[in-house]
């Protein structure tokens, strides 16, 4: 059994190198598709603050290693100021400052000069680039190793609960939910798990017989070694236990990529889903999870990973692909989260862009600088809601209280 501090260590060492990899892989995708299309970069830093290491390309960029090693950024040349786009008066300036400075035409090397679908191309690159990582990191573990896929049978139906209600009985099969098909218990438990209070239409089979029931989950709240205490919907149904259970599914390289792009799909179709939900109010939003839930999780996969397995061998290989997956679903979340139309995200550079191209203008740096401080308001306020949540569900108040009582 571990110590409080031995857990608090096993979550940070195991998180900071999964965030720096994928905030750095995001960062990394703005600098190429910038490079490809002649943006000079000033530098590429992995982590924040003083450098330890750093070193100077053939086209000028500055690659730094610093001593803060959490994620990382990228600077484009003359990228100095708070505006995302410059409005037309601060591109005129910038213009003639470049050009009596570097000669006639070195201004087409620097960002805000560049066509506006290049610049989209370079700020949409990030969170493609951490949806792209997802793929291949989801891809290497399905081809490498399979997937172990539980079949949709109902091995036990709890008395009184809303599939007891329906008429769910040992032994059916869930074919279909809501005209999904279903091709896991795993499926069906995630599907239920976020529509507490929705009725949810499954189609099941009973020997020979198919037939159609509505079952509405109830919220119930779950201890998950991983994720902790969460409110998820349930429907009352086991699935069998053991290998008959279910079978492990193989994979060819092409077939690996497919089973990979359906997982990170699915990762965004859910987060979309409980996030509309939130945002329409049917569910709260105490399961948004900031950097203490995510380093916890990969803490807690660490963990039982290399639990379980038999030897020290097995243990570092289990605890290798365990956080893998883990890096797998914080890099979709990532691209997610950066998506988001809110001013200083990516989502919210691309707002910009679309009303340049609607306007055919930038948007004025006044009310664009008034965005950012709304925007980076915004962030921090989700920041620390989310942290709220992650000392809540482990206690934290309710410890802090005790020692004043």
């Amino acid at each position: 059994m571990l110590s409080f501090a031995q857990s608090v260590l096993l979550s940070v060492v195991t998180w900071l190198p999964v965030m720096t990899i994928i905030i750095t892989i995001h960062e990394l995708g703005h600098f190429l598709v910038a490079r490809a299309f002649g943006v000079a970069v000033d530098r590429f830093s992995i982590g924040f603050g003083r450098p330890i290491f750093s070193r100077r390309d053939r086209y000028g960029t500055e690659w730094r290693l610093s001593w803060l090693p959490v994620g990382g950024y990228v600077r484009f040349a003359g990228d100095d100021n708070d505006a995302s786009v410059p409005d037309s008066h601060d591109l005129e300036d910038l213009r003639k400052a470049i050009v009596a400075r570097d000669g006639p035409g070195a201004e087409k090397r620097y960002f805000a000069f560049k066509p506006l679908w290049q610049r989209a191309c370079v700020v949409a690159a990030g969170p493609a680039a951490n949806f792209l990582l997802a793929i291949v990191l989801f891809a290497g573990i399905f081809g490498i190793f399979g997937q172990y896929v539980a079949f949709p049978k109902v091995a036990a139906v709890s008395p009184g609960s809303p599939a007891a209600h329906a008429g769910l009985a040992a032994g059916d099969t869930i074919l279909e939910m809501d005209g999904h098909r279903v091709a896991s218990f795993a499926k069906l438990h995630n599907y239920v798990s976020l529509r507490a209070g929705v009725p949810i239409r499954l189609l099941v089979k009973r020997g020979a017989a198919e037939f159609q029931v509505v079952a509405t989950p109830v919220e119930a709240e779950i201890v998950d070694e991983v994720a902790g205490k969460q409110k998820i919907g349930l429907l009352g149904l086991a699935g069998a236990p053991g290998a008959t259970s279910g079978k492990w599914v193989t994979y060819n390289p092409v077939q690996a990529v497919g089973a990979a792009v359906d997982q990170t799909v699915d990762i965004l179709q859910t987060t979309t889903y409980y996030i509309g939900r939130m945002i329409r109010g049917q569910v709260s939003g105490d399961q948004i999870s900031g950097p203490i839930g995510t380093a916890q999780a990969a803490g807690a996969v660490a963990k039982a990973e290399a639990h379980d397995a038999p030897n020290l061998p097995s243990a570092i290989l289990a605890v290798t692909v365990g956080l893998v997956n883990v890096a797998a679903v914080f890099s979709v979340a990532i691209g997610f989260l950066n998506l988001m139309p809110i001013p200083v995200l990516d989502g919210g550079h691309l707002l910009f862009y679309a009303y340049e191209a609607a306007a055919r203008r930038p948007l004025a740096a006044s009310v664009q600088m008034v965005t950012y401080r709304v925007g980076l308001a915004l962030v921090l306020g989700l920041m620390l809601f989310a942290t709220t949540n992650d000392l809540r569900r482990n206690n934290v108040f309710h410890f802090l209280s005790g020692l004043f009582t």
